[in-house]
């Protein structure tokens, strides 16, 4: 080999290993990039609506008690719903609130404190949220392997005191899914499994989105649900998070909670389990309908599930889950769902008004919505997956 050959051979190799550092730094830069856990919403948007939201906490303090602390949420502008002529106040004592936002995950909350209150307070947000319908319509052989997670996912990664990753949860999570695919196809055979497996009951509940309760007792809410598929995708090493919001029409209690996973190409998808589960439940037991439109319905309520959907009668309030709030409670938030009350440091029990056997409760929300239009809610009618 001469040595102009031999040079020129060095080059040529040289410039090829440089290339390919270049070309690997550059797509981990891209990657990096399109991984952002505050991207928004990317699902497909229709039919929104338009709803008037009068909605009220009233808290009892106890007897001499000194100060009473209430986090209200506001619920956020976004892609996938536009929040405007916000009024917060109290009643009967007039404090003004100071807003703030926790540190973790962003949420905005109204923070009322009431110095020596005699009696029961009212704190009151109106305001307007427009919400809409969205499909993600999820292809789980297109979503992205990532091999690494910007370190922004950690609080979506995390072992939380509720929501753990331990040995438990990560054997049942392989038990679940013995060979890792996709995130997509991954968590899809969690929610199978988790809506195979729990009952759903207002009786026995965290209230608090417990996967140690969904595991140990197999029934509860909304919650118990989302919060097991959240320990679970995460155990699996997926971003996963529960996020709480209001359904605007007349029921004993209006927050509801979902379950969200981050499927690239999609960023943050919605996903609905334990009203899935519901739904079917009553396809399988409508007695107007043919063996074989059982078999459809339910195999199309489980279709929408896995691709992705919110629907536009409930909007969100908060995201995450095990976080302090903004200003601080002597204590983290497990979630938040309507509001977080401390008495003289002493945080509230949640209240469950949907459970017939609880009578008393430390504080009681009142709520009352108008819509622009009539709307029907989807987990409800099943005619909705006739579209």
């Amino acid at each position: 080999m001469t040595n102009c050959w031999r040079g020129t051979f060095l080059k040529t190799v040289l410039l090829f290993m440089t290339t390919c550092i270049a070309y690997s730094a550059s797509a981990a830069f891209a990657q990096a990039q399109v991984l952002d856990p505050d991207s928004p919403y990317q699902g497909i948007k229709s039919s929104s609506v338009t709803y008037q939201v009068d909605l009220s906490a009233v808290v009892t303090p106890p007897y001499k008690c000194k100060v009473l602390k209430i986090w209200m949420p506001i619920p956020p502008t976004d892609a996938a719903q536009e929040v405007s002529k916000s009024v917060l106040s109290s009643f009967p004592m007039k404090v003004e609130p100071k807003i703030g936002a926790e540190k973790t995950y962003g949420n905005r909350f109204a923070f009322f404190e009431f110095h020596n209150p005699q009696g029961a307070q009212i704190v009151r947000h109106q305001f307007q949220v427009k919400t809409w319908q969205v499909h993600w319509n999820v292809d789980l052989a297109k979503v992205q392997e990532v091999d690494r997670w910007p370190r922004a996912f950690d609080p979506y990664l995390r072992g939380e005191r509720l929501v753990p990753k331990d040995e438990r949860f990560a054997q049942l999570a392989m038990a679940i899914v013995p060979k890792k695919t996709n995130a997509a196809q991954d968590m899809a055979k969690v929610m199978d499994w988790v809506n195979s497996t729990l009952v759903y009951s207002h009786k026995e509940c965290s209230l608090q989105g417990s996967a140690v309760h969904a595991l140990d007792k197999k029934i509860g809410h909304c919650s118990d649900y989302h919060g097991l598929c959240t320990a679970l995708g995460r155990n699996l090493g997926y971003p996963t998070r529960i996020v709480y919001g209001i359904n605007p029409y007349t029921r004993n209690s209006p927050s509801h909670c979902k379950l969200e996973a981050y499927l690239p190409p999609y960023g943050w998808v919605a996903f609905d389990v334990s009203e899935t589960q519901i739904l079917i439940g009553k396809i399988q037991k409508d007695a107007k309908l043919s063996d074989t439109d059982r078999i459809r319905l339910s195999a199309a309520a489980r279709d929408r599930l896995v691709k992705g959907f919110r629907d536009n009668t409930w909007f969100l309030q908060t995201r995450g889950s095990g976080y302090d709030l903004e200003p601080p409670a002597k204590q983290k938030a497990a979630v938040v769902r309507t509001i977080y009350a401390e008495a003289d440091g002493v945080a509230y029990p949640e209240p469950d008004p949907a459970n017939p056997e609880q009578t008393a409760f430390s504080w009681m929300t009142v709520h009352n919505y108008s819509a622009d239009r009539q709307v029907t809610n989807p987990f409800q009618d099943w005619r909705s997956l006739e579209k």
